[in-house]
């Protein structure tokens, strides 16, 4: 949401300048010289749409209003749903327990994207001693995900194993069968018999009900999802994107 928002401010910044002063009024945010440079090449391989902005600046208005009235919805939705989403008892916490910020993290182990940001995860944890990361599965991409999600949250029955079976499963390359996370599994030092038998228990599918159901309240669509303070960022954001927002957080 928050690049969303930057993005349009950018592109409501550009077609100011071409509309004229009856939209210089919300020129109120700064935006970084990159964005405005994306919007304006955009427009440019675009000029129909540039037209239309020209000849039409309702309708920037009118998608301004949109934007804030979404924006609203999030926070709404952040706020009525803080203990589910920052302490609901059953996702696994990595980092400092009692952290001074939390990340939380929708990701699925057979998401690409996911795989691609768990690095930048990792070296954030590494570095800030102080940051508290929350670990949802958030399975979308069909059955094999949904087993593979099954099988993390019943790790965590296995004390201090859930971790290091969750890395190895971000770091694997290829497909995930049963077969395949059991095998994984039996490698992270898990007890494979017990494992296969917590899978199955009422209370793993429950958690996955609850991580989808959150999900679509907050408007998260697919993977990975990140929400830390009030903001919620979609996609493989880079590493120095995670420090900027942690600093935000801490007021830096």
């Amino acid at each position: 949401m928050l690049l969303l928002r930057r993005l349009f401010i950018a592109l409501l910044m550009l077609a100011a300048s071409f509309a004229g002063p009856a939209l210089a009024q919300q020129k109120a945010e700064p935006v970084p010289q990159e964005l405005r440079d994306a919007v304006k090449e955009s427009l440019l391989e675009s000029p129909r749409l540039l037209e239309v902005l020209v000849r039409h600046p309702e309708l920037i208005t009118e998608a301004w209003q949109e934007l804030k009235q979404q924006e609203a919805a999030v926070k709404a939705a952040l706020a009525a749903n803080r203990k589910e989403i920052f302490d609901d008892g059953v996702s696994h916490v990595a980092g400092n327990p009692k952290g001074d910020v939390t990340l939380v993290e929708f990701f699925d182990y057979r998401c690409g994207y996911c795989k691609q940001v768990q690095p930048s995860v990792l070296a954030l944890l590494k570095e800030d001693t102080k940051l508290r990361v929350v670990l949802k599965e958030l399975p979308v991409l069909g059955p094999d995900s949904i087993t593979a999600a099954r099988a993390a949250i019943a790790a965590q029955q296995q004390t201090g194993k859930y971790l290091g079976f969750h890395n190895a499963m971000m770091a694997h390359r290829g497909q995930l069968s049963e077969a395949e996370v059991l095998r994984i599994a039996k490698e992270s030092g898990l007890d494979v018999t017990k494992l296969k038998a917590d899978m199955a228990a009422p209370r793993v599918a429950e958690v996955i009900e609850r991580n989808l159901a959150l999900a679509t309240k907050l408007g998260i669509q697919g993977t990975p999802g990140f929400i830390i303070g009030d903001e919620i960022v979609p996609g493989a954001i880079p590493l120095e994107a995670m420090r900027k927002l942690v600093q935000q957080q801490r007021g830096g």
